[in-house]
């Protein structure tokens, strides 16, 4: 089931931010120099943050298909287990702060970056909850950790409403910084566990997944008219 939202969330994630969050931020009065130069830095600021292992996408688990060892989990949420938690709470907490500027900027786009968060949220937090739970900690204090990690993009969300609401010039940057973080999380995670299943019965589904997310995605904008 995590495989399949995995490659459901490669579709949404590259089609809201090639299709619709940089054309937003690029049909802006904004430099395109400068917005090409927050691109990149966007691009390799999650490189070195996942290097630092302040951001990280946990999608592995045992019993995911990609034969880790037994004690897996539990070393990954035993020894790096806080961090872990922390690492989700700073990266909700930015995922609300993007769909804040993506309302701020349109919001359709909201709507639609809202959904490319939320498909990849989906698996990450299934995989978060599992290694905690085979690390040793009850559904119960797994589910509280997982939630209130969870709730800081909400934080976040009011957070970037407020701050961005007053400088509205930094929006279509903040939607550039998104469309990096998706296109990072969608090439160097995602991608990668895709390819380890590398037979045709597995690649089939995984292309019509990719295929339905960016047909949801060209839906969405069909039905909202977004520009």
């Amino acid at each position: 089931m995590v495989e399949r939202l995995v490659s459901l969330s490669v579709g949404i994630l590259l089609s809201t931010s090639l299709l619709h969050a940089l054309p937003e931020a690029f049909e802006s009065e904004a430099n395109p120099h400068v917005l090409f130069t927050t691109l990149l830095g966007g691009l390799l600021g999650f490189f070195l943050l996942e290097k630092l292992a302040i951001l990280r996408h946990s999608h592995h688990y045992e019993g995911d298909g990609h034969g880790h060892e037994h004690g897996h989990d539990a070393h990954e949420a035993g020894k790096s287990g806080w961090m872990i938690l922390i690492g989700d709470s700073l990266h909700n907490f930015t995922d609300g702060v993007l769909i804040a500027a993506a309302f701020l900027a349109d919001i359709k786009l909201g709507i639609i970056t809202a959904l490319a968060i939320t498909a990849h949220e989906i698996p990450q937090e299934i995989g978060d909850f599992i290694v905690l739970l085979n690390a040793g900690l009850t559904k119960t204090r797994a589910y509280v950790y997982n939630l209130i990690c969870s709730l800081m993009a909400v934080v976040g969300g009011i957070v970037g409403y407020v701050a961005l609401g007053q400088g509205l010039h930094l929006v279509p940057y903040v939607l550039v910084l998104a469309s990096s973080g998706f296109i990072y999380i969608a090439v160097s995670d995602l991608m990668p566990q895709m390819q380890r299943r590398a037979t045709l019965r597995e690649t089939v589904p995984q292309v019509i997944l990719i295929a339905v997310g960016v047909g949801i995605v060209l839906l969405l904008t069909q039905q909202f008219h977004v520009h």
